[in-house]
């Protein structure tokens, strides 16, 4: 469904006052699909038409243009962006809508493609040509040759986002720290779509954050498509990571900071060690493992091999106590016996990650893997995934009931409902994992109160106050 997202934006005095459109106040829907990251390539997209005197609806009824930004990650990603564009495209009969631009990663893939097989699409524009919406919005409106490919090859100079309307509730954020992945996953078409790695400097980050923060966000989330890999294509290297984290901690006001999208290869006891130190880094990693296997890591070309991956979740656990790991694992991939799956099973068994995603392999046009010759029937897939799933239940279940009469620190997340206040713990990134339900209304969003857990559920925890709130979420 398209979101409703609020102009917010966060623009440096320096910068030149707002021009005003050929089209100012027409309104612009957006249909945002996939992953935090094209979240926040669909907020910078909407803060440019902001400046340029557009409106942002919901309505798809009451919108002129549409814009479709897609995700192409997996097959069943590809099938809701075509679905979801078919969909948006009905309402150019009869209706408003006089434009359909379609942005993001199947943009980038198909280009002039989509253009021929969805003759409703007006314009296309790749993953590196957000800056162009206002203009080929402004083309379309002005009744221009009415079709456009805007798709250059992946890699273009990471976006400046000083101009971005933020579109997620007011006490958390997204802070995209780089762009494109150096890593060649056998399985993973990301970086024929995103280019290889560009981090952004860490003023530049900083920067951001901080006006994040004054706008009252109390948690940052740290996305990319490899965010411990920020850095290493700037001066300082690999130690970047460390002094973005450090001078993020010193904000006045930041509550939490999370990371998300991390890679195993990359990971350091230097960054373990500032994890367990900074004040304000939450204990929670989210670092796709894919697979344990040495066979199916070889496969799958990840850099890591099992024993050093296996030593450095010890050393993560060891280093940094109480931390929460969130991992992805594929089942399925080509070349995978029965011997590796059960490899798999008996080691996600023994280690207990806090929080596990599964995906069943499907083959991706353009990957080392989309070609292999040992495919594993979808149907093995399928009940592979299954099988992990119901086991990861259980594992979640025991470490829930493990938390009941603990004291935790919880963050409020919403306004209550039937007596309970919504809120999520370090353990919980927002809109993946579950919730924290705290008996009575303990507002506003963004305050941190400390809790002692008095329920559990395979998803979400109870909990009752203990004591004053930790921390104002502020005037909202």
């Amino acid at each position: 469904m398209p979101m409703t997202i609020p102009i917010q934006l966060q623009s440096s005095s320096a910068r030149p006052p707002a021009r005003r459109s050929p089209a100012a106040g027409t309104r612009i829907a957006f249909v945002t699909l996939g992953c935090p990251k094209n979240l926040v390539d669909s907020e910078h997209m909407i803060g440019l038409l902001g400046r340029a005197g557009f409106e942002t609806t919901g309505d798809l009824e009451a919108a002129e243009v549409a814009v479709v930004n897609t995700c192409s990650f997996v097959e069943a990603a590809r099938e809701e962006s075509v679905a979801a564009i078919l969909e948006v495209a009905a309402h150019k009969t009869g209706g408003r809508l006089r434009g359909l631009v379609v942005a993001g990663c199947l943009a980038q893939r198909y280009g002039a493609e989509l253009l021929r097989e969805i003759p409703e699409v007006d314009a296309v524009i790749g993953t590196g040509e957000g800056a162009r919406i206002t203009s080929v919005i402004e083309v379309l409106l002005q009744g221009g040759s009415g079709t456009a490919v805007h798709v250059g090859a992946p890699g273009a100079p990471v976006v400046d986002y000083a101009t971005r309307a933020v579109s997620t509730p007011r006490h958390h954020a997204y802070l995209k720290i780089s762009e494109g992945c150096d890593h060649r996953c056998a399985f993973c078409i990301i970086p024929a779509l995103r280019g290889p790695l560009r981090s952004r400097p860490v003023a530049d980050v900083v920067a951001e954050a901080e006006r994040l923060v004054a706008a009252g966000a109390r948690e940052l989330n740290l996305v990319s498509q490899d965010t411990t890999g920020y850095g290493t294509d700037l001066a300082g290297g690999r130690r970047e990571l460390l002094e973005l984290l450090a001078a993020l901690d010193r904000i006045p006001d930041i509550g939490w900071i999370r990371l998300l999208y991390t890679y195993p290869a990359l990971w350091t006891t230097d960054l373990m060690d500032a994890m367990a130190s900074l004040e304000h880094v939450a204990g929670y990693v989210d670092v796709p493992i894919q697979h344990v296997s040495e066979r199916m890591l070889r496969r799958m070309n990840r850099g890591i091999s099992a024993e050093r991956q296996a030593r450095f979740l010890d050393e993560l656990r060891r280093r940094v106590p109480g931390v929460a790991v969130r991992t992805t694992v594929i089942v399925g991939h080509p070349g995978e016996t029965e011997e590796d799956f059960a490899e798999l099973r008996e080691f996600l068994r023994d280690y207990r990650f806090e929080r596990l995603g599964v995906f069943a392999y499907s083959p991706e046009e353009g990957t080392p893997a989309g070609t292999a010759t040992d495919p594993v029937p979808k149907r093995v897939a399928q009940a592979r995934k299954r099988q992990v799933e119901a086991e990861a239940a259980q594992v979640a279940r025991e470490l829930h009931a493990a938390r009941v009469g603990t004291t935790i620190d919880v963050m409020v997340d919403g306004p209550p409902a039937k007596g309970l206040t919504p809120g999520r713990s370090t353990w919980d990134a927002p809109e993946i994992d579950g919730r924290v339900w705290i008996q009575g209304d303990h507002g506003p969003p963004g305050r941190l109160v400390r809790v002692e857990v008095t329920g559990a559920g395979p998803r979400d925890l109870v909990a009752v106050p203990v004591g004053e709130a930790l921390a104002d979420g502020g005037d909202r």
